[in-house]
């Protein structure tokens, strides 16, 4: 059996236990989204699943199952050395959900999630269609296995309104010509480009900028970039270091920027109130802000192209 094969019948079998099981599962279900049980799921057996990866670790900050024992042990080692990760991971899925919906109350109704993640409640889909029913959502991502719970996903959406992509930010082309993006997103009208805590998994000799520079240059006047990125600007220098080794272990580095280093990615995008700011902040209520924020070392903005 190819590869191929593998993960479609994951996919059909994460959707068959969503669809057959006591509401838990994948759907849309009287307007809400309900997700795939983790233990009636079982993944593609292709996968090498004894190599960390940075989005099945995020899954067990957030408290999902979705990870394998490799994971758990780096992402362990990563809490060891900085244990705000958990509350970061959960202060950047509420920063997507309120820029989302910011961005689709301006009018955005496409939006391209890169670096998607296992999928959870409060997913990118969820958020936009709750303010634009008719909203279109691309997501991209690297790793089959989310890919594979992605297209599980799908079950109960209209077509077209959800696509998903297995492709790696650091080959831009390979997102912008594929024709699946093609059929779900105009370029030629407003999108929002979303790198959520993705883009400080790319080094700088990989073209960080590069990248992110080709993304925003196909984009449309009125288009929106959401950002979010680890920094090493709120925490001691030996927190970030050990956080920086821990992942020189996974799939993919990890590579804390300063924010003037984060900023430039924004280009001669024009960031909107309250501008690049500590995660927790962005367009928070002060009353919402979660015990120990201030440990959050992360930065996030969205911005505009004119």
């Amino acid at each position: 059996m190819n590869e191929d094969t593998v993960r479609d019948a994951a996919a059909a079998q994460a959707t068959e236990a969503a669809q057959d099981g006591d509401g838990q599962g994948a759907g849309a279900v009287g307007g809400t989204w309900q997700w795939a049980r983790s233990e009636d799921w079982q993944p593609p057996t292709e996968l090498n699943t004894e190599i960390p990866h940075p989005a099945r670790m995020y899954d067990y900050y957030l408290g999902g199952k979705d990870n394998f024992e490799a994971d758990r042990r780096a992402a362990e080692a990563a809490i060891a050395a900085y244990p705000a990760l958990p509350l970061l991971a959960r202060t950047n899925r509420a920063f997507l959900g309120r820029a989302v919906a910011f961005a689709a109350g301006q009018g955005i109704r496409q939006f391209l999630d890169i670096g998607t993640g296992i999928p959870a409640v409060g997913s990118t889909t969820e958020v936009a269609r709750r303010v634009a029913p008719d909203a279109r959502v691309v997501y991209v991502d690297n790793d089959p296995i989310v890919a594979t719970h992605a297209r599980a996903l799908l079950a109960g959406h209209p077509t077209g309104h959800t696509t998903v992509l297995q492709a790696d930010l650091r080959d831009p082309a390979s997102i912008l010509d594929a024709p699946g993006l093609k059929e779900a997103i105009d370029l030629a009208e407003p999108v929002a480009l979303m790198l959520v805590a993705v883009l400080h998994f790319i080094r700088d000799e990989d073209g960080a900028e590069e990248i992110v520079r080709k993304l925003r240059e196909v984009l449309a006047p009125g288009s929106v970039l959401i950002l979010s990125h680890g920094s090493p600007d709120f925490v001691p220098l030996s927190m970030s270091a050990e956080g920086t080794r821990v992942y020189s272990k996974a799939s993919a580095p990890l590579v804390l920027r300063e924010r003037a280093r984060v900023e430039r990615f924004f280009g001669d995008f024009a960031l909107t109130e309250p501008g690049l700011v500590q995660l927790p902040l962005w367009r928070a209520d002060q009353d919402d802000l979660p015990e120990g924020w201030q440990q959050v070392s992360a930065y996030a903005g969205v911005a505009f192209k004119s």
